[in-house]
């Protein structure tokens, strides 16, 4: 898991071949301009979900996984309070793995308030619990294949 902010993007570009692709997007597309929704950028290798929901509390966010792609959310509006877990140490599944996501009833093992402009990166070993707030989010989660 990655906790940062846009002006060090670039740090991170060289971690996978489509996080350029990623940042690229990003500093040339203004996401508070773009509806809620899923936006293709390199078909199903690369795509964007915009979100703009309210908040949950601690409790009611589950951790949660995926395989086939690595999340970078990235806050625009309100704070994300998000919990993170290592995927080794998650020990209670809700259901099986399927669709690329699964739950468990497992505590984060730490939380991270995610202000706008910055952004965390969950590979497939980070169990993570989004979307904790207590009032309005919007967000923009790019799915990045693994690969």
């Amino acid at each position: 898991m990655i906790f940062s902010t846009l002006s060090q993007s670039d740090r991170y570009a060289a971690l996978h071949p489509l996080f350029p692709r990623v940042f690229e997007f990003i500093r040339n597309t203004d996401l508070l301009a773009l509806a809620p929704g899923r936006y293709p950028i390199v078909g199903e290798q690369l795509f964007v979900i915009v979100e703009n929901v309210e908040g949950r509390t601690r409790e009611a966010a589950k951790l949660e996984c995926h395989r086939r792609y690595i999340d970078i959310q990235l806050v625009l509006e309100g704070t994300d309070e998000m919990g993170w877990k290592a995927l080794v140490d998650c020990a209670q599944p809700v259901s099986d793995y399927k669709e690329d996501i699964q739950f468990f009833h497992d505590a984060p093992a730490t939380w991270i308030a995610v202000p706008p402009g910055a952004f965390c990166i969950f590979f497939p070993e980070d169990a993570h619990a989004p979307l904790v707030a207590t009032g309005n989010i919007r967000k923009a989660i790019f799915k990045v294949a693994v690969e």
